[in-house]
């Protein structure tokens, strides 16, 4: 009964191609998502290298803007940007879904073909079994790695720690230079305030600080 793929070579392989890379970017993702939710309960000491890069994004932003207004925002924007090499997270969610439909058409262009060339029924059967076995198995591995849900858990654990651990850490390193910096008179104080309006700090307190983030973020 499965011969019929044989004579149908370039939309079987399609049909099958298709399912299989549809499924198989869910589970990638997941796995991804999965990985670094198990790190984000110890993030001070997590060696994943892209949570380790979203601190540091928050430390410069923080240090550049003297503060993040808007911290779920920046969250947002950073798992936003995550990617698999040259294609993001986001990206592959949606193709996923249009995987499966690819791998939907090209069983109905075998069908189709095989309608052409006077085929039986039991001939165009084996594309009907694995189109309706293929959107089980997508729809079941949907719902049991529930992207949407992972992303949010994975959201909500880095507003936390950013929130209450990094902004206090962050807000600490500024007090303890303030409390190190020499004693300025009161002209100096103005034209240092000004220049602060252009940066955030002199250099020498951009490389003290940057020292002491490098202490607590590695």
């Amino acid at each position: 009964m499965f011969q019929v793929f044989a004579k149908e070579v370039w939309a079987s392989v399609g049909m099958f191609a298709a399912m299989v890379l549809s499924i198989l970017s869910r589970i990638i993702i997941w796995i991804i998502y999965q990985n670094m939710i198990k790190e984000t309960d110890n993030m001070s000491a997590t060696k994943n290298k892209v949570l380790k890069q979203c601190k540091l994004k928050f430390a410069n932003c923080y240090q550049l803007n003297r503060g993040v207004a808007n911290v779920p925002v920046f969250v947002d924007k950073f798992l936003n940007k995550l990617s698999l090499g040259p294609i993001s997270l986001q990206t592959m969610y949606h193709l996923s879904g249009q995987l499966m439909l690819l791998g939907v058409f090209f069983a109905g262009v075998g069908v189709c073909r095989s309608i052409i060339a006077g085929r039986s029924f039991g001939d165009l059967l084996p594309y009907y079994i694995v189109s309706f076995l293929g959107l089980y198995v997508y729809f079941s591995v949907s719902a049991i790695t529930d992207i949407k849900e992972k992303r949010r858990v994975l959201k909500t654990s880095l507003v936390d720690y950013l929130e209450n651990h990094m902004v206090n850490k962050l807000g600490g390193v500024e007090r303890d230079l303030a409390i190190v910096a020499p004693p300025i008179s009161s002209d100096a104080a103005k034209d240092r305030s000004f220049r602060q309006q252009q940066t955030s700090f002199g250099k020498s307190e951009e490389k003290e600080l940057e020292e002491l983030l490098k202490e607590f973020l590695t």
